[in-house]
């Protein structure tokens, strides 16, 4: 049996929300413009850019289904302006590769956050960094890294590094499933009642990610995020592996499963602390937390599959 924090090595554009810059927390521009670090969760009025529509996915006949990447440009633009902006990310992928990263935030005239000069000194003087360097700095880190896991939050702008790193792992699943069609993300609505689901296709070490959650008058009632077997056994019951992996790390599925679940019906947000011993795991539970949670602002039941990379065992 292999151990590991997470047992697996996956490229699905993981994300750890980092504690020591305060991970999801943004101070508000005291400004006129009601300037804020990234503009896509907060409770600010906002206003509907375009109607709701079904998406319907367009699927690359070239599409594989063992996590690499399917060549294309695949989108992703938020529904509802947020102080006057909303989000509008899109990339690029040639021979297998993210060549291109372009996110960035749009108001209704189309101009850039990055290019606001007025936004610019007023967040700069406040956080001591404006859009035209966090912005650039976050496409070009993805470009370079490959995967939203290794993109760093950037100090001044977590709230967007956050955003960005969820919009970029959803982008990373399009191109693994080669689906074109735009990726609509209705920022800040309510939940929706119902229950939401995402798989992991692949399988590695044994154990492939299941997740659910239930939304029950708006807000999360239960969170159940498991590793399972292809005989449907859960990870955080196999007494084998809790053993063999909290003897290396100091804990097992046992613990953090449980924890991170509970967290995440106690916090209602993805923002859930980092399981010391489980970081990986923690990764992957929080960037899929955002995506059903997402899910569930569109009412949009229908499971979410992740062609996860595998890497050879």
């Amino acid at each position: 049996m292999c151990i590991t924090s997470h047992n697996k090595k996956l490229k699905v554009g993981t994300f750890m929300k980092v504690k020591k810059i305060a991970m999801g927390v943004t101070a508000v521009l005291a400004s006129s413009m009601l300037l804020v670090a990234c503009g896509n969760n907060d409770s600010g009025s906002k206003d509907k850019s375009k109607s709701d529509s079904k998406q319907t996915a367009t699927v690359s006949k070239d599409a594989k289904k063992d996590g690499t990447l399917t060549d294309g440009t695949y989108k992703l633009e938020e529904k509802n302006y947020d102080h006057d902006y909303r989000v509008s990310f899109d990339i690029k992928v040639k021979d297998g590769k993210i060549t291109e990263s372009n996110y960035d935030y749009l108001n209704k005239d189309g101009k850039k956050k990055s290019e606001d000069a007025g936004y610019e000194k007023a967040m700069k003087a406040k956080s001591g960094v404006g859009p035209k360097e966090y912005i650039k700095q976050l496409n070009d880190s993805l470009v370079k890294e490959q995967a939203a896991s290794k993109v760093e939050a950037v100090s001044g702008a977590t709230h967007s590094s956050d955003a960005f790193a969820n919009y970029a792992n959803q982008l990373i699943q399009a191109a693994q499933r080669g689906d074109t069609s735009t990726i609509e993300i209705d920022n800040g609505a309510k939940l929706k009642d119902g229950k939401y689901s995402l798989e992991e296709k692949n399988y590695a070490h044994n154990y492939r990610v299941v997740f659910n959650i239930e939304v029950k008058d708006g807000k999360i009632a239960t969170s159940d995020y498991n590793y399972v077997t292809k005989d449907g056994k859960k990870k955080s019951e196999d007494a084998d592996y809790e053993k063999a992996m909290k003897s290396k790390t100091g804990v097992g599925p046992k613990e953090y499963i449980p924890t991170l679940n509970k967290e995440l019906e106690k916090k209602q947000s993805a923002d859930v602390d980092t399981v010391s011993g489980a970081t990986e795991s923690s990764k992957a539970f929080q960037l899929y937390a955002d995506q059903l949670i997402n899910a569930a602002q569109k009412g949009d039941t229908k499971k979410i599959e992740v062609y996860n990379f595998v890497e050879a065992e």
